[in-house]
This record gives structure tokens, C-alpha cells and sequence, in this order.
């Protein structure tokens, strides 16, 4: 995000990426809550996200949620890095739309990713942000009677993947879109947001520079994102860069978050956890993806073969949920695999 509005070559590079991109004692969930608004279109299924502020293990959290009346799932969106849920608010009404209604969606934010600086400037690390995940599952999804569907997207993924192997007798299917799950190492742009990332001083530089954006009035700050972004984000992509990305805890976070997931992901896949559990895991790839290429896909189909594949060939990008296209598109996509994945079981 913000390309145009930050000069350098490296940092826009970073921002690109950052666009699409513990546990302490367990405590009582409290939560409040209010309606994001969505204009009617006269379908009976439709209904608009609600945004919630909930408290996880002491954690301020922010969700989306959209609550079906007699739920036979419940889905738990997983977002990239950066974690701010509202990049994902036409993708959780379009895919609750076309589920018909019958499935409740929750999509979790993660820690101090937050529009206020609930943590007080506290860094968390990509091991905190799957604790807590799992904390939320316990806390706020204890119905062992309605299972649990992870979406989840780019880094995610990775989080889902974790999420299933420590909770295998509540999820029971994870589908990774635009996954990231291991280093490119032939991606110069990942190169460059390693080192970014890994430099605590260049980090806090970075993080105070787009900071400083969130000092300009806000239809100033709507234009000119609107502007360095073109026609093809949403509004609720807008508004939501707008509202979290200018924090100076919410970079520091994105970036150290990355740092960590660098580390993490310079280790090889744990393929034979994946090949015991094909038949709960679904990835989408992109075509000119270089968080998840097209080689992490053929490793897959070689290592794990049995795991549900899919190439995503409609021109749409790594940040799919800042377009409203992209968002029916995927959601379209991932409301059929379900579909489909819970009629062959029931037979």
C-alpha cells in the first residue's frame, strides 16, 4: 500500500507485501460490537458483517463475524500479514451469500494489528498469533457439535496448518488461499523485506514514516491512497488501510510479525504432517504470486499429492480481498469447495 506516497524503491517493495500481505493468564471473553453497515440487494441470504471487539486470553481482538440462525459450520478466517480483518469485509459477505445462509463466519484479527494500541506498543511474534488463535477456538468456539472450517490466507496458511495439527478433533478442514508456507528464494522482493524486517532500526524508521501519514486530515488521506492505488481497491479496502496502517504499533507489529515468519519459513514444510492429513487441506495459488509460486505448488502435488490443488487463472492478485472482483471470485471459490467437501463426507 501507499506505493506512490513512499519514495524509495525498497519501502515501496515492502508495502506492496504489507498490503497482503502470549498466551498470559485466560480470560472471560467480553466483547462489543457494532453493525459495518451493507446496502440491501434483495437476496434473502444477505446480511452485513458485524465488527466486534473481544478480549482473548487479555488480548484486544477485533473480528467480523456474520452469524447464521442455525449454523452447520462455523468458519474461522485466517488473515495474512497484515492482520486487519476489514481487508476482508466483502470477501466474509460474499462467501456468507453464496454458503446460503447456513454457515456462521468469523474472521479474527490478529494481536496489536488493532486501529488502537490495545497491547501499548508490545510486539507479537508468529508463534504468538497462532496461541492466539487456538485461545480464541477455546474461548469463543467451545460447540464441539458445529465444526470448525479454517480459510485462511498467505501466511495464514501457515497459522491454519498449525491450528489443525493441535486441533484436529475441532477443525476439520483447512483451505490456504494464496499460501505462503516456505521462502522464495528466488524472489528479490523477499529478499529485500527479509532484511527490512530484520532490522529493528530500519523497522522503527519505516514504521514512523507511514505513521506520519496518519497526521493529514482524512479525506486528504483517503484521496491520496485512493490515488497511489488506483480504481481497483474497494472503498472498505481504502477505509481500512486508511484507519490501520498509518499506526506506528500496527507497522512495527507488521514488520516484526514478517521477521519472525522469515525465520520460521526458512525450514522445509513438514510434508509428512501434510501427507497424513490430505484430505483436510486445500491450497489456491495464484499465477504471479511470488508469495506462493508456482513451484511451491508442484512441490506440493509431489510431496503431498492427494491435497487439494487449484490454480486461480482470472487475473486476480496475492491481495484478492481489496477488490470486490476478487473477493466474489474466491468467495465463489471456497463456498464450492466446501460444498462439495461436506457432501462427500456425509455420504
Amino acid at each position: 500500500m501507499l506505493v506512490r506516497l513512499l519514495a524509495p524503491v525498497a519501502t515501496s517493495t515492502l508495502v506492496s507485501r504489507l498490503l497482503f500481505f502470549r498466551s498470559r493468564k485466560k480470560g472471560t471473553s467480553f466483547c462489543t460490537s457494532r453493525d459495518m453497515g451493507l446496502e440491501n440487494l434483495g437476496s434473502k441470504v444477505k446480511k452485513p458483517v458485524n465488527f466486534r471487539l473481544c478480549n482473548i486470553s487479555s488480548y484486544t481482538t477485533e473480528l467480523l463475524e456474520i452469524q447464521a440462525d442455525d449454523p452447520t459450520l462455523q468458519i474461522l478466517l485466517i488473515p495474512g500479514n497484515p492482520g486487519v480483518i476489514t481487508f476482508y469485509k466483502d470477501f466474509v459477505e460474499s462467501l456468507y451469500e453464496f454458503l446460503g445462509g447456513n454457515v456462521s463466519i468469523t474472521a479474527i484479527g490478529h494481536v496489536s494489528h488493532t486501529q488502537k494500541n490495545w497491547e501499548r506498543g508490545r510486539l507479537f511474534s508468529l508463534q504468538e498469533q497462532i496461541d492466539h488463535k487456538m485461545d480464541f477456538i477455546r474461548q469463543e468456539l467451545p460447540n464441539n457439535e458445529v465444526p470448525v472450517i479454517l480459510v485462511a490466507h498467505s501466511i495464514g496458511s501457515y497459522i491454519s496448518i498449525e491450528m489443525l495439527r493441535r486441533s484436529s478433533e475441532k477443525v476439520i478442514y483447512c483451505i490456504g488461499l494464496y499460501p505462503f508456507l516456505a521462502l522464495n528464494l528466488q524472489s528479490v522482493k523477499q529478499s529485500i523485506i527479509g532484511k527490512i524486517a530484520a532490522s529493528s532500526i530500519i523497522s522503527a524508521t519505516l514504521s514512523h514514516i507511514v505513521a506520519s501519514l496518519g497526521f493529514l486530515p482524512r479525506s486528504a488521506l483517503r484521496f491520496a491512497v485512493s490515488k497511489s492505488l488506483g480504481n481497483s481497491w474497494s472503498a472498505a479496502a481504502v477505509e481500512a488501510a486508511c484507519t490501520h496502517l498509518p499506526q506506528y504499533h500496527v507497522m512495527r507489529n507488521i514488520l516484526f510479525m514478517a521477521k519472525t515468519e522469515f525465520g520460521k519459513l526458512s525450514e522445509k514444510p513438514d510434508w509428512a504432517y501434510m501427507r497424513g492429513n490430505q484430505d483436510k487441506i486445500a491450497f489456491l495459488f495464484g499465477t504471479d504470486d511470488h508469495w506462493g509460486p508456482l513451484q511451491m505448488f508442484e512441490e506440493i502435488s509431489k510431496r503431498a499429492p492427494d491435497i487439494g490443488l487449484s490454480i486461480e487463472r482470472e487475473g486476480h492478485t496475492h491481495a484478492f480481498s481489496c477488490t470486490q472482483a476478487g473477493s466474489l471470485w474466491v468467495a465463489d471459490y471456497v463456498a464450492n469447495l466446501i460444498k462439495n467437501k461436506t457432501s462427500s463426507s456425509s455420504q
